[in-house]
């Protein structure tokens, strides 16, 4: 089982997806991407990942021109803009899914704030994923 996870800035949200599946399921393949790749992932997403033991510290943002040409049994995207920008696969997707998250690295206001939002879509996609999970990968 090979899964795409994509998003715009491949620094937050898909790496927190992609922490949780491969927290699931050593046994499948789960690679994230950006269309617009930021520097680093973001140190509040890895914060709130290793609160819960999962740690994302050796993740790189990555281009999803990398994967054009992989084959793929999923392809889901995290954000509305990744969902409308991603480019066109080469390779076989198998099903493409769109499960979309608020971005909580564009939130502002106080540090306690921020990290709140960190935590509430921290906890959104891991339960959506565990979701997913249940449904499209442990029932078959």
């Amino acid at each position: 089982m090979k899964i795409l996870i994509l998003c715009t800035g491949n620094s937050c949200r898909s790496q927190m997806a992609q922490g949780f599946l491969q927290s699931f399921d050593h046994n499948i393949t789960v690679c994230s991407a950006g269309t617009e790749p930021a520097a680093k992932v973001s140190t509040k997403a890895v914060q709130v990942m290793q609160e819960l033991g999962i740690d994302i510290s050796d993740h790189h943002p990555k281009s999803v021109n990398l994967y054009l040409g992989d084959t793929w049994d999923f392809v889901i995207t995290v954000c509305d803009d990744a969902n409308e920008t991603c480019p066109v696969f080469l390779g076989q997707v198998n099903r493409r899914l769109h499960i979309g998250f608020e971005d909580p690295s564009k939130a502002t206001g106080s540090e306690e704030f921020i990290m709140s939002e960190f935590h509430r879509v921290r906890d959104e996609i891991r339960a959506a994923f565990y979701d997913f999970y249940i449904h499209h990968i442990k029932s078959h």
